[in-house]
């Protein structure tokens, strides 16, 4: 299913906050509500958010017409580039379709779709694409795999990166197991892969998230799949935390550790991962799980969003377009 569209000024997409528990639909025609939804991560992975903020671009123009309105429409469009600062995908869609909304707001929308539908193309590439390698690197018929948050058709409209390469293996019938992390603090692992993993009828297990580089190292799985929310131009990696310690992990046990994301999720324009913002979200999610407190009243936390694996760590980057072997010394 495409979990974000939209038609006649609004904006439909699922609460992720909700699921597994509810699946409700939220319609959204204002950006107030866009960037809100952004930020408390009803929408969320880099693709979808970039999708989202392609929408609320041509939203944006619809409510506030740039060439008699220009102040207003300018203040939404750093408020919904600034939404969240480390996935590049939500600037480039920004970037890209806000040029062309101050000249021509219908084709601001036409381009907004036109972003909705490379993510739905590139999914399905970078699905076979990454098949292809996980085949290949694991040298067997049948294959177990281990990721990290949601990678799925909920973070990028449909099917999804890391876990469209999930989803293509267990459609050739070759997917002995999948195995997520809960993804700590946020569950989307527990609460979104594994909705997403039910869906597809594929075979899984959830872990908690110390238990994946244990497991590793007992020869658990023979993959490592992961997306990411910022490619730096040396081939860095910013994605979900807990992403460096499996990478740490699979290198000590000689598992392939691959980055699945599309060409958008590149940039050329940070040298490397110390360049990279990463989100440190407060100690809510951390002393709380879903508003219930799990620490005493006034506990502060370190809560970075992200964390960011050398490109030392990666056997391979997957695009929706090429193989980038990062280990053979291939580059970006």
């Amino acid at each position: 299913m495409q979990t974000l569209s939209y038609a006649d000024g609004v904006i439909t997409m699922i609460d992720q906050t909700a699921l597994p528990q509810q699946e409700i639909w939220l319609e959204i025609d204002n950006v107030a509500d866009l960037v809100g939804a952004i930020k408390r991560l009803s929408v969320r992975g880099a693709p979808a958010i970039g999708v989202a903020g392609a929408y609320g671009i041509a939203m944006a123009a619809l409510l506030h017409d740039p060439s008699t309105d220009s102040e207003a429409f300018e203040a939404a469009v750093h408020d919904i580039r600034e939404a969240r600062p480390t996935a590049v995908n939500l600037a480039h869609t920004v970037d890209r379709v806000a040029p062309i909304a101050r000249t021509d707001p219908a084709a601001a929308l036409a381009e907004a779709h036109a972003i909705r539908d490379e993510e739905l193309h590139a999914s399905i590439a970078m699905g076979e694409l990454g098949a292809d390698l996980v085949l290949e690197l694991a040298q067997k018929a049948q294959v177990r795999t281990m990721t990290i948050c949601n990678t799925g058709g909920l973070a990028t409209v449909a099917r999804g990166t890391a876990l469209a390469v999930i989803q293509t293996l267990h459609e050739r019938g070759v997917l002995t197991e999948a195995i997520p992390l809960e993804t700590r603090p946020l569950l989307q692992g527990g609460r979104l892969t594994t909705w997403e993993l039910e869906r597809m009828g594929a075979p899984f297990r959830l872990i908690v998230d110390s238990a994946g580089p244990f497991l590793l190292a007992r020869g658990a799985a023979d993959v490592v799949l992961i997306g990411a929310d910022r490619i730096a131009a040396n081939g860095d990696t910013a994605n979900k935390i807990g992403s460096f310690s499996l990478a740490l992990a699979a290198k000590h046990a000689g598992v392939p550790f691959i980055v699945v994301a599309p060409e958008s999720t590149i940039d050329m324009k940070t040298d490397d991962g110390d360049a990279i913002e990463i989100e440190d979200r407060g100690p809510h999610e951390v002393a709380s799980v879903r508003d219930t407190p799990i620490a005493p009243v006034g506990t502060n936390a370190i809560n970075p969003a992200f964390d960011v694996t050398p490109a030392s760590l990666i056997t391979a980057i997957v695009t929706d377009k090429r193989i980038v072997r990062v280990a053979d010394g291939e580059t970006l």
